[in-house]
């Protein structure tokens, strides 16, 4: 079964990041690129992909004629998703051991950052969907 491992903030968590020192910031990459690669390692590893500033993004609403009509840049919003992991495992509960991992990552002075990770299993058919 696949998992999408959802890596959500806080605003103001994000530019508590951007200001963390150049040790915390190697030793959290550090962290990330070993967990990455026992992902690979284990052989449960899909996908990964990290997103860029929240301050980039846009919400995108299909107009009267199906233009594009584009809002944000949302520098005050609560939430924003900072990237993602989509593994395959057999179990839901893998997907919990690997999710709290991730949340472990080290945070300013190398404690753990406890950040909050969302963890949805991926639809891969229409089957998936009950219909």
């Amino acid at each position: 079964m696949k998992y999408i491992l959802l890596m959500r903030g806080k605003s103001g968590d994000w530019d508590e990041y951007a200001r963390w020192s150049k040790e915390d910031l190697q030793r959290n990459v550090e962290f990330m690129q070993r967990f990455n690669k026992e992902l690979h390692d284990a052989g449960v590893f899909v996908d990964i992909k990290g997103l860029a500033w929240p301050q980039e993004a846009k919400l995108v609403r299909a107009g009267k004629n199906g233009e594009p009509v584009t809002d944000g840049v949302f520098p005050g919003s609560k939430e924003f998703l900072a990237g993602y992991w989509v593994i395959d495992v057999e179990t839901p509960e893998q997907a919990y051991q690997i999710a709290a991992r991730v949340s472990a990552a080290p945070g300013p002075g190398g404690k753990p950052g406890s950040m909050p990770i969302e963890v949805r299993k991926v639809l891969s058919s229409h089957g998936d969907l009950g219909f």
